[in-house]
C-alpha cells in the first residue's frame, strides 16, 4: 500500500460523518466526470501526496482521538479497498464510504466482510440523463448496488445535486419515482449546487428550482443549502 493514491487527508471533521469524530481521506481519481464536480483536481489527478501506509501512521496516532474513517474522493471504489480497509478496523475505527455505487462487486465484498459501516452514495441523474451528467454508462451497476443494500437492509443514505441546468423538477421526481420502486425507505437527500471556483463542466450559476413541484408520499426528503 506504498502507492501514493490518497490527494489529501482532511484530519479532523464532525459533519462528514454525522454523529461521530472523523478524519477523511480522498482518494485521487474517479470513473465519473460529472459536469458539477467541483474536486477536479483530484479527479485528475496521476499521482496522490500520500500513501495508504502513511494515512494508516497518521490513524494509529489518532486511536482514542477519533472514532471514525471517511474515504471519499474522487472515487475511491476504483481503487482495492479491502486490505487498507482491513487494517482500519484493526485500530477500531468505524468506516463511511462516499461513493457512486457502480463498483457494486467491491462494494458487496467490503459489506460481507463488515468492513463498511455506512454508506452516502451520489445518484446522480436519471437514466436518460445518466450519461450526458456523469459520462459514464454504469446507471444499470448503480441501481444493482442499490437493491443489494435495500435487500439486505444496509445503513446507507442517498443524495442529489442539484443544478436546474442539469436537472429540472421533472427529473428530480423521476428518480424518485425509480426509489420508491425500489423500495427505498431512508432519507433522500437534496442539494443545492453551489458555484466554486472552478468545475468539470464549467457550469456557472443556475436558476431557479422550484422545490415546491418535487412530490413524495413515501419518501422522506432533506433539503440542504436551498
Amino acid at each position: 500500500m506504498n502507492q501514493r493514491i490518497v490527494y489529501n487527508l482532511t484530519k479532523f471533521t464532525t459533519t462528514d460523518y454525522v454523529g461521530h469524530l472523523s478524519c477523511v481521506v480522498w482518494f485521487i481519481k474517479c470513473n465519473f466526470k460529472c459536469l458539477y464536480c467541483y474536486n477536479d483536481d483530484l479527479v485528475y489527478s496521476k499521482e496522490g501526496n500520500y500513501s495508504l501506509n502513511e494515512c494508516l501512521e497518521f490513524l494509529k496516532t489518532r486511536v482514542g482521538l477519533l472514532d471514525s474513517v471517511v474515504l471519499s474522493g474522487g472515487e475511491a471504489t476504483i481503487h482495492d479497498l479491502i486490505p487498507f480497509c482491513s487494517e482500519i478496523k484493526k485500530l477500531g475505527f468505524k468506516i463511511k464510504l462516499d461513493t457512486n455505487a457502480t463498483n457494486d462487486k467491491q462494494i458487496k465484498e467490503l459489506v460481507q466482510l463488515n468492513l463498511i459501516d455506512y454508506m452516502a452514495i451520489d445518484f446522480k441523474a436519471p437514466k436518460n440523463k445518466f450519461y450526458e451528467i456523469t459520462k459514464s454508462y454504469k446507471y444499470e451497476q448503480f441501481l444493482e448496488t442499490i437493491k443489494y443494500l435495500i435487500d439486505i437492509d444496509f445503513d446507507f443514505e442517498l443524495r442529489t445535486t442539484i443544478h436546474s441546468s442539469l436537472l429540472n423538477e421533472y427529473d428530480i421526481n423521476e428518480m424518485i419515482k425509480v426509489l420508491e420502486s425500489l423500495g427505498y425507505k431512508k432519507p433522500y437527500y437534496l442539494q443545492n449546487y453551489l458555484q466554486t471556483p472552478s468545475n468539470i463542466g464549467n457550469i456557472k450559476e443556475q436558476s431557479n428550482f422550484n422545490k415546491k413541484e418535487i412530490l413524495s408520499k413515501n419518501l422522506d426528503l432533506q433539503w440542504r443549502n436551498f
